[in-house]
């Protein structure tokens, strides 16, 4: 079941990671998109430390729309240089993997 990752990244407002999540869906690059937050992270930036809230958002996809999802999130993401990690997705309901890979079996991209 490697074929399948959750990739996640973040957004300072619910408004941008809603619009990343309906871009990457409706490109079907990701098969479903949830947006979860406000969360509050800690982090090093410019070599400052920080907190701050953030929404983050959760993408499944196959491994073989990975590279074109990174591309699209890069591209309209608000930051520049924003957290985009992929996990595998080591197992899964049947169903609902066949539902993934009928979702994003249509090859329409950004």
């Amino acid at each position: 079941m490697t074929d399948y990752l959750q990739v996640s990244t973040a957004t300072e407002t619910r408004e941008a990671a809603v619009k990343l999540a309906q871009s990457a869906v409706s490109s079907r690059l990701a098969a479903g998109a949830q947006v979860i937050g406000p969360v509050i992270s800690a982090f090093w930036h410019l070599g400052e430390f920080g907190t701050g809230e953030e929404w983050q958002l959760l993408l499944k996809t196959r491994a073989d729309r990975y590279d074109r999802l990174e591309a699209h999130l890069l591209k309209h993401h608000p930051w520049d240089n924003p957290e985009i990690v992929a996990v595998s997705i080591i197992a899964g309901s049947a169903a609902y993997l066949r539902w993934l890979d009928s979702t994003l079996s249509d090859t329409s991209t950004d």
